[in-house]
């Protein structure tokens, strides 16, 4: 899976663009407004960096990536933030180090969710944050599209298009407090406690 995202990571903004300007950014935005300030943050897949200029002001940032090609991207975006290459499924930190994590549109590519999911409960201290923004399984008719689709997705990028995150989040023991549908709810802004 990182080789994919490794070849990817030249053209990661140029791509995304679009999706930018459509509301990602904004999204991005509320993200990083529903994280603490003044805390120590984790950052699940930071592919090329997209989200540094939205971190909020933090004791500690640290951003994560699988993928080498992505990290070098994301280092020329950098700020007081650390980068670590890091598979979500096993995270190099100790227990309660954090007080808040964070994901956008990550979910979909981590070979096993649940797993991941038990590593941020893990690192995340008793009561802290983990909020999600992802592209998941819509509600109604796009839902069955949605599973054809996946089909595709997963053969060309190893990218689950149809995933219900929310109810993985749910049954790996995180406490689901909210969720915001967006784009007809093919995206949802996930947020969890731990």
């Amino acid at each position: 899976m990182p080789a994919v995202y490794d070849k990817f990571a030249g053209n990661y903004d140029r791509a995304f663009a679009p999706l930018e300007w459509l509301g990602l950014s904004r999204w991005r935005q509320e993200v990083s407004d529903l994280l603490p300030l003044d805390a120590d943050i984790l950052e699940i897949g930071c592919g090329a960096g997209a989200n540094f200029e939205f971190y909020p002001r933090c004791n500690r940032a640290v951003s994560s990536e699988i993928s080498t090609g992505m990290l070098q991207v994301a280092a020329g975006k950098r700020r007081e933030n650390h980068l670590i290459q890091a598979d979500a499924q096993s995270l190099p930190f100790g227990n309660d180090e954090f007080d808040a994590a964070f994901a956008t549109l990550v979910f979909c590519s981590i070979p096993d969710p649940t797993l991941a999911f038990k590593e941020l409960r893990r690192v995340i201290k008793p009561g802290g944050r983990i909020i999600l923004l992802e592209h998941v399984r819509p509600d109604g008719i796009l839902g069955p599209v949605f599973d054809v689709l996946n089909r595709i997705t997963v053969l060309a990028a190893d990218d689950h298009f149809n995933r219900e995150t929310a109810k993985i989040a749910a049954d790996s023991g995180l406490t689901v407090t909210e969720v915001r549908k967006k784009l007809g709810s093919i995206v949802n802004l996930i947020i969890c406690e731990v």
